[in-house]
């Protein structure tokens, strides 16, 4: 029996496999979208046996195109699915033109998208592809090289339904030409097409140009690798990066290139040590994932910014004309080096952020020798190659439109004007467009971002300190979240695609820069940054950079910025990439409460709000009720003065901090320059002199809030701010302020206080951006309730800085000492001793002339502490009396005595 039923299997077998096989042979058509109109699209069917496809100028003789396989080819990365169409012109014909097409029966009105991923021969082998849909057109394409896929777009849009609609790509080619062709796709895309469904909300980007710069800077990517790091898909399947990121739609990468970040011994400065060498291998990834490469030379050896911009150690002796040659030949070798390899180079940065210095030098005219320098070296190797110069700091008015104008009038050729934008510390978006714009429209340049992040959360994920968030100088427009750093990139395309034409991109910064340990494994981070090069700099660095990386060196600073998690798993936020295109959307929800701040002077009646603003993660905003901790609150009043967290909840358990500050009074209105009305102060400039300081709204030049006092010269800083004070009790106060800035070499500035007979001078200084120097003067007496409180700041050409939270508070009251009348009888005449005979033959000008005369003003404050009053402060304070009244008021009494006995003298005569 059981044989039976085993004969009976073993027949029916063959016939299954059988119908397998016939069922895997039918024809079938499919789409290379869901929702494409092209047939047989990603070529799975044989084109020529179903005529999905048609050749209608195709000759056979010339050009040979077939249905390839691509299991045929063990070294070829497949774009899609098994097969694509290939062709090759033959080494025997001409130059070769040929159509691939077909048709759809009838297309609906509305807006479209053609796309086709290509790839061929490269230089006098490469193929030649032109998409076209009805009428409509691309500019021509080429193919790069073997594995180097691109994906070329023809967006159109039809007016009304259209019968027998044709589309799909002209080629042509020399002789021995080659490619491939798939993933032909048409799609609708005017509306119909929903937004994609995510973890996050993307508004969609109108008008994004196919070949908008959609990129990130990975400079690190090499030390971070060799640290050991893993990077994952969406799926958490570890897979290349340069994958995960040409999936997320970014397409293309920079890189920075230091001349020699490495010491006499060989160790390397890190900040990924970026080398020519790392250059190479980043950009062969790159093009091999179908990514262009934007090269940013630092010509340093090490981190090159506005503040930092070092000549390389093998160029510090040379002359000017020397470093021009050097500089030239660097650029040229190094770019051959990285074309040789076949990487697909599109743009060349000459300079890292040059705001006012290049290569050592300060002087525009010399700056300016050396961009052309580069420049020319670069349009030497090859003229289609974009030359980019790169500045920041947009939020400073007139900064882009002065450099610009630098450069047309030193003839300097270029052809992209790019800024860092970092929402923490750059002004305005719209600040930003408009700057941009400028330089575009008035000298014709392209423009773009080349630098931009936002940080996703507030933790430090190896031990390192993180550049943001921090609670005071930056501004912090977005949640600090995941949805919110998806927001800010967005909004950053946004605002380069709103320039128009010329707006060609935005690149991320380092994306990839995560922790290469926990914080709890410090130690273990640190050998690790040290020996990879992955932290921001290692200690080697300090012969090279000692007042920076000499005393700073060490981990991520930007972790909590990156587009991955700190295990390496793709942030929901990466696919931004993506969703500009098309939009996201995703279930609503609190994505943060804003937190409450509140001043109160010490005494005042303190109330915190009902309710707090809830940010949801599709951008709207509300109010939610909260409900606070009494018990902290009560407590802090009963405190008084000093800074307070009072905690609240809202409804769905979310908490929320109300930040409560109780401090004496400051008497200077709008201290801190936030409100609008700032009439109050006076700006006086001597000699009339052009206006160079104002009120700038930039929290990253604030001391707190978003307002400051700004100001900067080419020509010299000279000027005074000050605002008058009336009507205070008579006391002791403390004045201050805060100052931070730059490039002062030769200053003069102090905080003063003017009072109706005296001044009060602190010096003062700046030493650095956001480094806040604090003067303050102490025990100033007022008398008649009037002061003036200000700042004088001159300083040399070239000086920029910011002035904010000026303070005037009292800290004593003033109490005049008043002799007490002496209750018991006068002595008798024999009881008056010597000592009392002298005391009263001493003159009163000589008591005077101990004290420090007016003209003697070496120590001002203590000479008002301690001649005007110390002593009258001291006794009261240990409820002493006063031995004797002031010469003033004995003057008085005495002038009154004479008087009185004159009066009576008067009335007795008048009588007799």
């Amino acid at each position: 029996m059981l044989n039976k039923k085993c004969g009976k299997s073993k027949k029916i077998l063959p016939l299954l496999y059988v119908l397998i096989l016939m069922i895997s042979l039918l024809p079938t058509y499919t789409k290379a979208a869901d929702n494409s109109y092209a047939v047989n699209g990603g070529m799975e069917t044989d084109f020529w046996t179903d005529e999905s496809w048609s050749f209608p100028n195709l000759d056979d003789s010339q050009v040979e195109v077939q249905h390839f396989a691509y299991a045929s080819d063990e070294w070829i990365n497949p774009a899609e699915g098994q097969y694509a169409l290939k062709y090759w012109v033959k080494d025997t014909a001409s130059k070769q033109t040929f159509t691939v097409k077909q048709a759809v029966e009838t297309l609906p009105a509305g807006k479209y998208e053609l796309t086709v991923k290509a790839m061929g021969g490269g230089d006098k082998e490469a193929g030649q592809l032109v998409l076209f849909a009805g009428t409509s057109k691309t500019s021509q394409a080429v193919t790069k090289g073997y594995n180097n896929w691109e994906t070329q777009t023809l967006t159109f849009e039809l007016s009304q339904d259209t019968a027998n609609f044709e589309f799909g790509a002209e080629i042509s080619g020399e002789p021995n030409a080659w490619g491939y062709l798939d993933s032909f796709s048409l799609v609708k895309v005017d509306g119909t097409n929903e937004p994609v469904q995510s973890d996050i909300f993307v508004e969609k980007v109108d008008g994004l140009k196919d070949d908008f710069i959609k990129g990130v800077d990975v400079s690190s990517i090499i030390s971070q690798e060799n640290s050991g790091v893993k990077y994952y898909n969406q799926e958490g399947q570890e897979q290349d990066i340069f994958k995960t990121l040409a999936d997320s739609g970014v397409n293309y990468v920079r890189v920075r290139i230091w001349n020699d970040p490495y010491d006499a011994s060989g160790n390397g400065y890190g900040g990924g040590t970026n080398d020519l060498e790392k250059a190479k291998e980043i950009g062969k990834r790159a093009t091999a994932h179908g990514m262009k490469l934007l090269v940013d030379f630092h010509y340093s050896d090490f981190w090159a910014d506005p503040a930092k911009q070092q000549a390389p150690k093998a160029w510090a002796s040379l002359s000017f004309e020397d470093k021009k040659k050097a500089l030239y030949s660097y650029t040229k070798d190094s770019l051959e080096a990285l074309l040789n390899e076949g990487i697909d180079i599109g743009m060349v940065q000459v300079g890292n952020e040059t705001n006012g210095g290049f290569v050592g030098e300060k002087d525009w005219t010399k700056m300016s020798e050396l961009f052309k320098e580069g420049s020319r070296a670069i349009k030497e190797v090859d003229s289609s190659i974009l030359t980019a110069l790169h500045f920041t700091n947009p939020e400073t008015a007139g900064r882009y439109a002065s450099i610009a104008k630098t450069l047309d009038d030193n003839n300097v050729e270029y052809d992209v004007f790019a800024s860092s934008y970092y929402p923490f510390w750059h002004g305005t978006l719209s600040n930003l467009t408009s700057v941009l714009k400028n330089v575009a429209d008035t000298y014709g340049k392209k423009v773009m971002v080349a630098e931009t992040s936002y940080t996703y959360t507030g933790d430090d994920g190896d031990g390192h300190e993180n550049t943001a968030p921090k609670s005071t100088g930056q501004t912090l427009n977005y949640p600090v979240t995941i949805q919110g750093q998806a927001t800010a990139v967005r909004d950053v395309i946004k605002a380069v695609a709103d320039i128009g034409d010329a707006g060609i991109g935005v690149f991320y910064w380092e994306p990839a820069w995560i922790p290469v340990g926990t914080p709890e494994n410090l130690a273990q981070n640190k050998a690790i940054w040290e020996k990879y090069g992955s932290g921001w700099a290692s200690s080697y660095a300090a012969e090279y950079d000692s007042h920076d990386a000499g005393v700073w060196f060490g981990g991520s600073a930007v972790d909590n910025q990156a587009l991955f998690d700190f295990n390496g798993k793709p942030l929901a936020s990466l696919n931004v990439f993506n969703y500009v295109n098309t939009g996201a959307v995703a279930p609503l929800k609190i994505e943060k409460l804003t937190e409450v701040t509140i001043e109160a002077a010490a005494g005042e009646a303190i109330k915190l709000p009902e309710t707090v603003t809830a940010v949801y993660n599709d951008g709207t905003e509300g109010a939610v009720a909260v409900t606070w901790d009494e018990k902290e609150l009560n407590t802090a009043i009963q405190a008084g003065i000093g800074t307070y967290v009072i905690n609240g909840t809202v409804e769905n358990g979310m908490t929320v901090k109300a930040n409560l500050t109780i401090k004496p009074e400051n008497y200077v209105q709008n201290a801190s320059f936030e409100e609008e009305d700032k009439s109050m102060w006076t700006i006086a400039y001597p000699n009339s002199l052009t206006p160079h300081a104002d009120f700038l709204k930039n929290a990253s030049d604030a001391k707190s809030g978003e307002h400051s006092l700004h100001f900067y010269s080419a020509d010299g800083v000279d000027f005074t701010v000050e605002q008058t004070i009336t009507g205070l009790s008579p006391g002791y106060y403390d004045a201050s302020m805060f100052i931070q800035g730059g490039d002062a070499a030769a200053a003069n500035m102090q905080l003063y206080v003017k009072t109706s007979n005296k001044q009060y001078d602190e010096p003062t200084n700046v030493t650095g951006w956001n480094n806040w120097a604090n003067p303050k003067i102490s025990d100033i007496l007022i008398l008649d309730g009037t002061v003036t409180i200000g700042a004088s700041i001159q300083a040399n050409a070239g000086a920029w800085g910011s002035l904010d939270d000026f303070s005037f508070v009292k800290t004593a009251d003033y109490e005049e000492a008043v002799e007490e009348e002496e209750q018991t009888p006068p002595p008798a005449q024999d009881d008056q001793g010597e000592d009392s005979t002298e005391q009263e033959e001493v003159p009163a000008d000589e008591e005077e002339s101990s004290e420090t005369p007016e003209n003697q003003e070496d120590s001002k404050q203590e000479s008002e502490k301690n001649d005007t009053n110390k002593q009258v402060k001291d006794e009261n304070k240990n409820g002493q009396k006063g031995s004797s009244l002031p010469d003033t008021a004995t003057s008085i009494f005495n002038f009154l005595l004479l008087g009185s006995v004159l009066l009576v003298s008067g009335a007795i005569l008048y009588k007799l």
